[in-house]
């Protein structure tokens, strides 16, 4: 490593952001990016630590070290390189990933981690800012047509990497625009949208074909693709939303997270006209579910004006520090404070919603809530019980159900005769189903997961769709064994 003792002598310093009241008026990205004289000190933490667990904790098993040495010796342009041969996409992780690397860090064991996620994010925005991201097209076409379903970001590494392998990519997409649920789930002041489309540009200058507003099952039958292509790879995701099968659920007020989130972002991409206008203005909000989206939605309502945002989570409150339970070097289950929980929000957890109350017109007006605690069954499993005299009612306007997904929808499953397992996802064993030059990659294979990973799922599943169409693969596959990537 360029500086041994950095760990010692540098203290981890993160980028910081626009005040709280300045940003919510926006939709607006609000990070500070750090000076590079910063940055160059963050890479020296990088401790010579001998086994780099944070390879292990990062699902693309990116070459953290190495990338932070290079910041640190002020090579950016190399280090550019080394986290593109692993990670196609790292403007996306850079941004979006909870940074399980960092979970992993040697450093972090008694220290504050290395700040790998923001690293990476400041290597390819410099990359991307000095025109070191340029398109990479094949040397020659093999002749092979490859159809990918759905353009999330597993979608996007699959058609990339077997494009680079010379064979004629399509993606279909259902939406208007590319991206999945990064360009429809994630709100725009996490991930402005043109940091997807200079990427799409690249992709198409590189050869690959996007095909949208079409429907595949649908407007295009999967017997035509069968015919048309040589390999197909469902890349759909985990669409399915969890409900709450709880009586007033059917109220006006009452939405699925991603209906909001979805209406918004097309909101600023200058749509106008919807069924029904989904908007947080004026009204007592109440988001159910502790994770992500229901942060989301928590920045997204606070930016609305909403008079007052509640989030509503069914576990217990975690631990600040990690839990006993889950050591180093896994990744902890504690309590995280997102940048939307600081523009203001009420949590409460160990709660239970029962039932939504409405007027006679149908209209939400509150709903019905219970503690719970979760006691230990004899069976050693974790059961939820609620507390006895516990029950409360809130005054709410609006209901966001960020409860999650149950797995991937079934259109294409049941026309293709796809085998799933006990979940409802599309068994595929090194990412082939049981259907002959149908794959499968993502959140469509593994359940809902995190963005890293279904670019990892696509970049494998790239590889084994290349050794169907060509007998053997020069892409990159992931060694099982070492969780390393090799070449």
């Amino acid at each position: 490593m360029g500086k041994v003792t950095g760990f010692l002598e540098f203290d981890r310093k993160d980028e910081s952001y626009i005040a709280p009241e300045k940003r919510i008026k926006n939709y607006k990205e609000f990070t500070v990016p750090l000076e590079e004289t910063e940055l160059k000190k963050q890479g020296g933490r990088c401790m010579d630590c001998g086994i780099p667990f944070c390879h292990s904790g990062c699902p693309l098993g990116n070459l953290i070290p190495d990338f932070n040495d290079a910041v640190y010796k002020g090579r950016w342009k190399q280090a550019a390189g080394i986290l593109h041969s692993t990670n196609n996409f790292p403007e996306f992780t850079g941004r979006l990933c909870p940074a399980p690397c960092e979970e992993a860090c040697v450093l972090g064991i008694n220290e504050d981690p290395v700040s790998i996620e923001n690293i990476e994010k400041n290597i390819v925005e410099r990359a991307f800012d000095k025109g070191w991201i340029v398109p990479q097209p094949p040397e020659g076409r093999t002749g092979k047509t490859v159809a990918i379903i759905g353009s999330g970001p597993s979608g996007l590494a699959t058609a990339q990497q077997l494009n680079r392998a010379g064979h004629t990519v399509t993606v279909f997409e259902r939406d208007a625009k590319v991206g999945g649920l990064l360009r429809y789930g994630i709100p725009d002041f996490k991930m402005e949208k043109s940091v997807i489309d200079r990427r799409i540009e690249v992709l198409v200058e590189e050869g690959i074909t996007f095909t949208t507003n079409t429907h595949v099952g649908k407007d295009v039958s999967v017997e035509t693709l069968k015919s048309d292509f040589d390999a197909i790879v469902l890349c759909g995701g985990a669409t399915v939303r969890r409900s709450i099968p709880i009586k007033g659920a059917h109220l006006k007020g009452v939405y699925q997270a991603m209906d909001f989130l979805k209406q918004n972002n097309e909101r600023q991409d200058g749509i106008s006209e919807w069924e029904e206008l989904i908007m947080a203005t004026d009204k007592k909000v109440v988001v159910i579910g502790g994770g992500d989206t229901g942060s989301d939605c928590i920045g997204t309502s606070n930016r609305h004006g909403a008079t007052s945002v509640t989030n509503f989570e069914i576990l217990n409150k975690p631990t600040v520090d990690r839990p006993t339970e889950q050591p180093w070097p896994y990744y902890p289950m504690r309590l995280r404070t997102s940048t939307s929980h600081k523009e203001g929000v009420d949590r409460v957890f160990s709660i239970s919603t029962k039932e939504f109350v409405g007027d006679k017109k149908g209209n939400l007006t509150g709903l019905i809530t219970s503690e719970v605690e979760w006691i230990t069954a004899p069976s050693g499993r974790k059961e939820l019980k609620e507390v006895p005299g516990t029950e409360k009612k809130w005054e709410c306007d609006m209901a966001l159900l960020a409860l999650g997904f149950t797995g991937p929808e079934k259109t294409l499953i049941d026309q293709l005769g796809l085998h799933t397992d006990m979940r409802g996802n599309v068994k595929g064993t090194n990412y082939a189903t049981n259907v002959v030059g149908v794959f499968t990659a993502g959140d469509m294979r593994r359940g809902q997961s995190l963005i890293v990973w279904a670019i990892s799922e696509g970049r494998q599943a790239a590889h084994h769709v290349d050794t169907y169409l060509m007998g053997g693969s020069q892409l990159p596959l992931k060694d099982e064994e070492s969780d390393l990537p090799r070449r």
